[in-house]
C-alpha cells in the first residue's frame, strides 16, 4: 500500500506520457478539437468543466482523502456554497455557532433568503446536535473541525451517526486539519470541504477550494452541475500551483503542527496571556476527541486571549517583527491577526483574541518575537493604540 506522503510527493505517480516529464504540464487551452466524426475522443469539450490541468491536483487530493471523486473550485467559499446550493429550498441544515465568519454570514443572509432553514448549534456538544436534528427534515449537517478561530473540536464519527439517523448528510470543513491530520470520510463523513488556499496550497499565492465525496450519487451530481454551470472553477495555472503545493503538504503541516504545539504550551504559562486555544492542551475542551480523530499533530493554528483587552491585543500585533499582520492561514510564513476587527460587529470572537497561523520559521524566533510584543503591550504601551477595525 502506497503511503500518503508518497502519493502527495509524486502526484499520484503521474508521468506526462508525451515527454516523460515528472511535473504535470499546464494546459491553458479553453477548448478542445472534435474528431472528423464529430466526437471528442479525448473526452473533453470545453475548459470550464474539463481542463486536464485540474486532474493532477484533484486526483492527488482525492487519494489523500480516500474519496470517490474530487472537484476543484475557484475559492473555498465557492466550494462550500456549492454544497448548500445543491440542497432544495425548505431543507433544514445545521451549522456551528462558531465557524468561518464569511460562510456563517452567507448562511445567515443568502441561504436563509434562498429558502434554507439554518440552525446554528454548539457542535462541540454531540447532545446539542442530537437535539437540533430533525428526522426527515434535516438534510445537511455542516461541521468545521478544528473550527476557526477558537479551534473548537467536533466529534466527526458522532456527528455522522446523528446526521445519518436523521436522514441527513455530514459535510466536514477540514481546512485547518488537512488530510495530514484528519480523514473525515474514514470517520463517516459524506463530504469533505477545503479552502485549498490554506494548507493544501501552502504558499499564499493561490485562491482555491475543493469538495471531496465519499461516493458518487444524485447529490454529488448536483454539486458537479453547480460547479460546471455556475462557473466557479479554478484556472489552469492556479490548479498547477495547487498541485505544486500538495507535493510538500506533509512536510509543511507536520512542521507547523510541532511549532504550534510548542508555542501553545509555552504561551499557556505566559503572564500576559489569559487563555490559549489549541487542541493539544489537556484543559482544552475537545482535547480527548482531538486525540482520537487527529493523527500526527493538532494543526498549525492557535489563538490566544491577551490580558488587557482589545487594546493590548491590537498593540501586541502592532509590535511583532517576524509575525506578519495579515488575514489567511496555512502558508509558510507566520501570520497574526486581531480577529474581532476583521469579523466586525456581531462577531462571537472575544475582542482580546489574536489568531496565530504558525509557519515554518524557527519556533524559538516566533516565540521570542511574540513574547516581546506581549510584554510591551501589557506594560503600559497599549493605551495609545486604537481599537478601530483595520
Amino acid at each position: 500500500m502506497t503511503e500518503p506522503e508518497t502519493i502527495a510527493a509524486q502526484t499520484v505517480g503521474r508521468i506526462d506520457p508525451s515527454v516523460g516529464a515528472l511535473i504535470p504540464p499546464i494546459h491553458p487551452s479553453t477548448t478542445f478539437e472534435r474528431a472528423p466524426d464529430n466526437s471528442f475522443p479525448e473526452g473533453r469539450i470545453y475548459s470550464r468543466p474539463d481542463n486536464p490541468t485540474y486532474a493532477a491536483a484533484a486526483q492527488t487530493l482525492n487519494a489523500l482523502e480516500g474519496g470517490a471523486e474530487t472537484l476543484l473550485f475557484s475559492s473555498g467559499m465557492a466550494a462550500a456554497t456549492a454544497v448548500f446550493l445543491a440542497l432544495d429550498p425548505g431543507d433544514h441544515v445545521i451549522a456551528p455557532k462558531v465557524m468561518y465568519w464569511a460562510l456563517r454570514g452567507w448562511l445567515a443572509d443568502f441561504a436563509t433568503r434562498w429558502g434554507l432553514r439554518v440552525d446554528f448549534v454548539d457542535l462541540a456538544d454531540a447532545t446539542a446536535l442530537e437535539a437540533a436534528a430533525r428526522p426527515g427534515e434535516t438534510r445537511l449537517v455542516w461541521v468545521e473541525t478544528p473550527a476557526n478561530p477558537m479551534w473548537t473540536i467536533s466529534d466527526i464519527a458522532a456527528a455522522a451517526a446523528i446526521a445519518h439517523r436523521a436522514g441527513a448528510r455530514l459535510a466536514v470543513d477540514s481546512t485547518a486539519a488537512s488530510p495530514v491530520l484528519t480523514r473525515p470520510l474514514s470517520l463517516g463523513a459524506d463530504l469533505v470541504v477545503h479552502s485549498a488556499t490554506k494548507y493544501l496550497n501552502g504558499h499564499s499565492d493561490v485562491v482555491a477550494g475543493a469538495v471531496v465525496a465519499a461516493r458518487r450519487d444524485e447529490f454529488w451530481d448536483r454539486i458537479r452541475m453547480i460547479s460546471a454551470r455556475n462557473g466557479a472553477v479554478l484556472g489552469p495555472f492556479e490548479a498547477w500551483l495547487l498541485q505544486r503545493g500538495l507535493r510538500t503538504l506533509f512536510l509543511r503541516v507536520r512542521a507547523q503542527s510541532r511549532s504550534a504545539q510548542e508555542l501553545a504550551e509555552r504561551l499557556a504559562t505566559h503572564e500576559a496571556v489569559s487563555e490559549v486555544f489549541y487542541p493539544c492542551l489537556p484543559a482544552f475542551r475537545g482535547h480527548d476527541v482531538a486525540q482520537r480523530q487527529m493523527h500526527g499533530g493538532y494543526g498549525g493554528m492557535l489563538s490566544i486571549r491577551v490580558r488587557g483587552g482589545a487594546a493590548a491585543a491590537i498593540a501586541t500585533a502592532a509590535q511583532v517583527k517576524i509575525w506578519k499582520r495579515a488575514t489567511s492561514l496555512g502558508g509558510v510564513e507566520s501570520l497574526i491577526e486581531h480577529r474581532a476587527s476583521v469579523e466586525g460587529p456581531g462577531t462571537p470572537v472575544p475582542d482580546d483574541l489574536l489568531r496565530l497561523s504558525t509557519g515554518i520559521e524557527s519556533t524559538s524566533d516566533l516565540f521570542e518575537d511574540l513574547a516581546r510584543a506581549l510584554d510591551s503591550a501589557t506594560t503600559g504601551s497599549a493605551e495609545s493604540v486604537s481599537v478601530a477595525a483595520p
